[in-house]
């Protein structure tokens, strides 16, 4: 650990200086880039926008992890938390040339700079946050919680790696934030790379305290040790040199990082987990910045958060103090008149693709490979006759799961993340060859825990996203098996992480990078056990509203095209796939050649189900889900027995988007093929897995989409058995075949003795139920059959 001498310290502070004037110039300069007039209203932005309160702490931070990289030649990602940190973060990559590499228009000069102050936040430009326009980023800014989660993820199999992940005081408050700091337990050292959490302490939010910044430092130490830290703090008011103190900091992490890989790598085993090293920051909120106006505190306050002058245009006092703040950087001394930074100040950074700005990992990742994959027609249930062998379709997925496991094992880069549910999403089979990934101890009665495992179970939906999304953003491929109810606890994130998608395919130098592939199971209609709490198909609405070329829905109704839909999606580049399939056994409908063509083409007619024998129908029988489609083929069943004078259609749908017009989603079928299977005017009964406005939506545009008349979960649940929960939401075969007979283009004879006969079976049902407490026989044991 090296004193460093008084040059190098005079240097680390004109850096800083000259990445703090970028990043203040960045929310107020227009013009006058480097201050060679006196300032002038004409100079400043018409609309100041930014965040300033964190970006001197961020600046000091990365020109001490420059100079770690500089001496160790070490890989560092660096992971901005603060969530509107960009003018500092965008400082960076101008200075270490990375920007002008990424967008040649932005040149390091006078000109450059102009624009480069030009674009922050203004139309045309860039965000206030750091984005996916941002050299060197896997992290959205903005939305707070995910930074130490992504990082985790993004070190996982990628054991050269240290993502340094900077963590705000605000963000310390959220939950998923909060439950990251678990992400250690997780991180194998053997194979992994390592998080340097940093917890940049500045004591405020956007108005008020934050809780961390008010504890004492003897308490910080005291949590941080319990989560198995080892806390090192550096303070902006200690005595000694500030630059000096951070630089023994991460030294010493450094240090102890290597050490804890050292004794891993070696195979030395330790009877106690080994204490990671995390760094906190305590520094003044506006750090640098004007320090008072008008009798009230600016530096080391609330008031510093945003913009700290807002009315320098107006005000000739509060222009002038900017002008002073600004000066206060001397980049007169730091650039030279043409704009470049001075030599020995531009040494400092690190070259290539050690620049934390050009780090591989940041765009793709570095040792990429595509994901090998089985030939997913070895894993086919057999089908010899449509509705007669029983299956359960995420068993036998998890057989082709675990067979991806043992081809890539090699290359380390496949993993499942999951909330505790592997086993009972009947996944079990890929514990033939790997574990639950487990660093603390283990118990002689544990089941499939392992520091080597490569399904990473945590009961925290928030890490499993963060950790899958740092996974993938990095290049390497994953799948999010999740019960469905609960899966809408990472809303947001799943948002975040769409529009990282659909904003990296309009910027060119961004590499395709695996999809977020989410397999949805214990669904909605099979949580009769558990009841209404797990009982909620929301997300499928999420996906839905994102743009169009980034998000992929699908509904396998059976085990085969379970596997044929996964096939598709773990190959898959650039997307969300949303795959809804249930866990428990039941009927199987295609074969494996029909289920690939099935799904190939998003929808298609079941011809053996229905009875219109390629002629128009009187009404279609529309499914897209295992349980609504099983609940269409019986209706289907129904039909034709008491009413067999009546031409029906059935058609499943695998493909939800398939439903939409070509225009508004590429998955849309072309309206050709839309009016060949559900016609241009019969009317269509659908029965839908989720809420049924987005299948309205999803048809708008169709011809006649007022015919299509939707069944689905009506928000109507308890604990109650398997057909109780259809009956509940009035989509149960009965329903189905009432309303098929009630809006059938031509009446059928006997039409109200057969509506009789299914309000009869409904009230039944109902009855049987609270007497014998399971379902009918003939509903519980029915088959499908021909008639």
């Amino acid at each position: 650990m090296a004193t460093l001498t008084q040059d190098h310290l005079n240097n680390i502070q004109a850096y800083w200086e000259a990445s703090n004037y970028l990043a203040a110039a960045q929310i107020y300069l227009q013009d006058n880039p480097l201050l060679k007039d006196p300032l002038l209203p004409a100079h400043i932005k018409p609309r100041l926008l930014g965040h300033w309160g964190t970006s001197p702490g961020l600046n000091f931070i990365y020109v001490h992890l420059n100079r770690l990289i500089k001496a160790s030649d070490a890989d560092f990602l660096f992971i901005c938390g603060p969530g509107h940190g960009a003018p500092a973060v965008l400082a960076n990559t101008f200075l270490e040339g990375t920007y002008t590499e990424t967008y040649p228009d932005i040149t390091q000069d006078e000109n450059g700079m102009r624009y480069f102050f030009r674009q922050f936040s203004t139309p045309g430009g860039i965000p206030s946050h750091v984005s996916a326009h941002t050299p060197g980023s896997i992290h959205e800014g903005g939305e707070l919680g995910y930074s130490l989660a992504h990082a985790a993820g993004a070190v996982m199999d990628n054991p050269a790696l240290i993502a340094a992940c900077v963590i705000g005081d605000g963000e310390a408050e959220t939950g998923p934030l909060a439950g990251s700091w678990k992400s250690n337990c997780f991180l194998n050292p053997a194979r992994d790379g390592a998080v340097l959490p940093i917890l940049h302490l500045n004591g405020y939010k956007i108005s008020g305290p934050t809780v961390m910044g008010r504890l004492p430092d003897e308490t910080l130490t005291a949590l941080f040790s319990g989560y198995g830290y080892n806390t090192l703090i550096v303070r902006a008011d200690d005595p000694i040199d500030i630059h000096q103190e951070m630089a023994m900091a991460l030294d010493t992490a450094y240090e102890q990082i290597r050490e804890i890989q050292q004794f891993a790598r070696e195979g030395k085993k330790s009877n106690s987990p080994s204490l990671w090293p995390l760094i906190i920051l305590r520094s003044p909120k506006g750090w640098t910045g004007p320090v008072m106006w008008k009798g009230k505190h600016i530096e080391g306050t609330f008031r510093s958060h945003q913009v700290p002058l807002t009315d320098v245009v107006k005000d000739q006092d509060q222009l002038a103090l900017l002008e002073q703040w600004l000066r206060s950087y001397k980049p007169e001394q730091h650039f030279t008149p043409d704009g470049k930074l001075q030599p020995a100040l531009a040494a400092l950074a690190p070259s290539g693709n050690k620049r934390m700005s050009a780090v591989p990992y940041a765009n793709g990742g570095t040792d990429v490979h595509p994901l090998r994959m089985p030939d997913y027609t070895n894993y086919a249930v057999s089908v010899k006759a449509p509705g007669e062998s029983i299956a359960e379709g995420t068993r036998e997925l998890g057989k082709m799961l675990r067979d991806i496991f043992e081809l890539n094992e090699d290359h380390q880069n496949f993993r499942i993340f999951c909330p505790d549910e592997t086993s009972s999403n009947r996944l079990d089979a890929v514990f033939e060859v790997t574990e639950r990934c487990f660093m603390e101890h283990l118990l002689d009665n544990d089941e499939h825990l392992s520091p080597d495992g490569r399904v990473m179970e945590v009961l925290s939906e928030h890490l499993c996203q963060g950790w899958l999304e740092g996974y993938l953003l990095t290049g390497r491929h994953g799948i999010f098996p999740c019960y469905e109810a609960f899966i809408t606890i990472i809303d947001s994130m799943f948002n975040q992480h769409a529009k990282w998608l659909k904003t990296c395919r309009e910027i060119p130098w961004r590499k395709d990078i695996p999809s977020l592939n989410y397999l949805l199971t214990s669904h909605s209609w099979r949580q009769d056990h558990n009841g209404y709490s797990h009982q909620g198909p929301g997300f499928i609405d999420t996906v839905a509203n994102k743009k169009s070329n980034v998000v992929r829905i699908y509904l396998p109704p059976d085990a085969n095209c379970l596997l044929a839909v996964m096939d598709h999606c773990l190959k898959s580049y650039n997307y969300v796939n949303l795959v809804v399939a249930g866990k428990q056994p039941s009927l199987q409908w295609l074969n494996m050649e029909e289920a690939t063509k099935h799904c190939a083409q998003g929808a298609s007619v079941w011809e053996w189900a229905g009875n219109a024998n390629q002629g128009k129908p009187d009404v279609v029988l529309a499914c897209a889900g295992d349980v609504p489609t099983l609940e269409i083929i019986a209706a289907a069943w129904l039909l034709r027995k008491h009413l067999p004078d009546l031409k029906i259609r059935v058609v499943n749908v695998v493909d939800l988007m398939a439903l939409s017009p070509k225009e508004y989603h590429p998955h849309g079928m072309e309206a050709s093929l839309f009016s060949d299977i559900f016609t241009d005017d019969t009317p269509v009964i659908f029965a839908f897995h989720g809420y049924v406005r987005i299948i309205h939506d999803l048809v708008h545009g169709r011809p006649h989409p007022a015919r299509f008349h939707l069944r689905g979960f009506m928000e109507e649940g308890t604990t109650t058995t398997p057909f109780d929960m259809v009956v509940l939401n009035r989509m149960s075969r009965f329903h189905l075949a009432i309303a098929a007979i009630e809006r059938a283009e031509r009446k059928p004879a006997n039409e109200a003795e057969a509506i009789s006969y299914f309000e009869d079976k409904l009230s039944m049902h109902n009855i049987y139920i609270r007497e014998c407490l399971e379902d009918m026989p003939d509903i519980r044991d029915w088959k499908w059959s021909d008639i």
